[in-house]
């Protein structure tokens, strides 16, 4: 089976210093018999057999990459570490730094952290209850991607429990709301497919809020290393050198305008967590100073159905959300923990919130196309061997740095599962994603939350080309703020708004 398009382009680009992992922690309440989930996984892995899969040995002048399924595993994908109060630190720095092997099947680990009976040497608090476990998956992604491998994930959780029902939909799991929005508290939502132009034909205009040109290069994060530090109010894993680092951290859900049961809100979760990266990112170069630029953010779009029979795979299709190069004034009202929306009149927060929603409208009911674009599509459908179609991949993403996207946002929105493994297991708490963070891009931000919670669980992952520890616990701190100040104050009325209009795409 030759390589899609998207795996393709992963495997041209797969640095040695920068593993292409993606990593996905779920915590449980209670304990797990051993080999009753390595039966389980072993089974939910023979029910979506397009994870079983490794890549056949590849000469330069090979036409493709090719993935050649196999009938069971090569080798056992769960894996259970000795227990310990650093067990799942070192976990966490197998996640970014060991990926998966691509020539043995399948590309996925499972590890299984068993809780810690003692604390820490620094006398922190043990990073895993004493009567809980949690499961960290890391995967290739070159392979697979995050959504594809927790639909794996739920199936081993049903197949553990004994549940003959499969957990494949979100009334299934008790996860619907009565808003209908996509936010990080609501399952994803796969709108119609109708025939709109990339963006409104007039949104509502900022000052200064213009779509950036084909020329326009985009803000890139400004680089900052100083002396690491810990964060106590974060869980953090990093290694020195190159490679990657992560902070993992828990945050409210900024409450959104109401609005009347039955109609579209005014905006998402998804369209605040959108303005609250592009406020951090602009905010942080105006305090490196430097020069104003768009900050254009990279919005992950999946169109899978979430049920049984999900495609598993990389199946996710890469919109670009750009921003203006003026941030709105920091004024009372858009200062963080201000009420933006409490004053009679609009004020500028409030209308770039109206106007992210209207776009990420309109990206999400656009008719699928390539998933990287056009030029993507072009590379790969050349008449040449691997060998030097890879070389001109390289080369032409060198050359595109300049005009590579901010960051990457990708909102998982709320876990479309349980997670439940019955009665020894319980019920996920929380569940972390982080995706690769690679150069010239260098920080990836990651959101989710569980069926029960109102909680995001919140994922930022970076390159250590571009920040160290204490820089990145910075940017975590600017990011908690600007999502606070997006923030609806409860008790006052919303500020009127422009309204988009029925052309500019249906509900997300």
């Amino acid at each position: 089976m030759p390589f899609p398009l998207v795996d393709e382009i992963s495997r041209h680009c797969l640095e040695d210093d920068e593993p292409e992992t993606v990593h996905i922690e779920v915590h449980l309440p209670g304990r797990l018999d051993h080999e009753r989930l390595r039966t389980a996984f072993h089974q939910a892995l023979a029910r979506h057999p397009r994870v079983l899969m490794r890549q056949v040995p590849t000469r330069w002048w090979h036409r493709h990459y090719t993935w050649q399924l196999t009938p069971a595993p090569d080798v056992d994908p769960v894996v259970f570490p000795p227990p310990g109060p650093d067990a799942l630190a070192h976990a966490r720095a197998r996640a970014l730094t060991d990926c998966p092997p691509l020539d043995a099947s399948p590309p996925v680990r499972l590890e299984v952290i068993e809780p810690a009976h003692a604390a820490p040497a620094d006398g922190r608090p043990p990073a895993v209850p004493s009567t809980g476990t949690v499961l960290l998956l890391t995967l290739h992604h070159t392979a697979l991607d995050g959504p594809a491998c927790l639909r794996i994930l739920a199936t081993a959780a049903e197949l553990y429990a004994g549940s003959t029902e499969p957990a494949g939909s979100t009334e299934a799991a008790g996860c619907t709301s009565p808003s209908g929005s996509a936010d990080p508290t609501e399952p994803p939502a796969h709108p119609p497919r109708l025939p709109h132009p990339p963006y409104p034909p007039h949104p509502p205009q900022l000052p200064g809020h213009s779509r950036p040109g084909l020329l326009t290069r985009p803000a890139r994060l400004a680089p900052d290393h100083s002396t690491p530090t810990i964060n106590p109010t974060t869980s953090s894993t990093s290694t020195s050198g190159s490679g990657s680092g992560m902070l993992l951290t828990e945050l409210s859900v900024p409450p959104p305008p109401p609005h009347p049961t039955g109609e579209r809100p005014p905006y998402t979760v998804n369209d605040q967590l959108l303005v609250a990266t592009y406020l951090m990112a602009a905010r942080w170069n105006q305090l490196h100073d430097r020069p104003a630029a768009p900050v254009v953010i990279t919005m992950p779009i999946d169109d899978r159905p979430r049920g049984p029979h999900m495609p598993i795979g990389n199946g996710t299709r890469l919109a670009a959300v750009p921003f203006p190069s003026t941030t709105p004034p920091l004024t009372p009202h858009t200062s963080p923990g201000g009420a933006p929306h409490t004053t009679s009149a609009p004020t500028p927060l409030t209308r770039l919130l109206h106007r992210t929603s209207a776009r990420t409208r309109a990206l999400k009911s656009t008719t699928p196309r390539s998933p990287l674009g056009l030029p993507a599509a072009a590379l790969t459908s050349l008449p040449l061997p691997v060998g030097p179609r890879r070389a001109l991949t390289r080369a032409l993403r060198s050359l595109a740095a300049p005009w590579t996207p901010t960051t990457l946002l990708s909102n998982i929105g709320r876990v479309p599962y349980p997670l439940d493994f019955g009665e020894t297991g319980g019920r996920a708490t929380a569940v972390w994603f982080s995706a690769p963070a690679r150069m010239p891009r260098g920080l990836s931000i990651t959101t989710a939350a569980t069926c029960d919670g109102d909680r995001i669980h919140l994922a930022l992952r970076w390159s250590r080309a571009l920040l160290d520890e204490a820089a990145a616990s910075r940017l975590l701190d600017l990011f908690r703020s600007s999502l606070a100040a997006t923030a609806w104050s409860p008790g006052t009325a919303p500020a009127p708004g422009p309204v988009p209009s029925a052309e500019e795409g249906g509900a997300p």
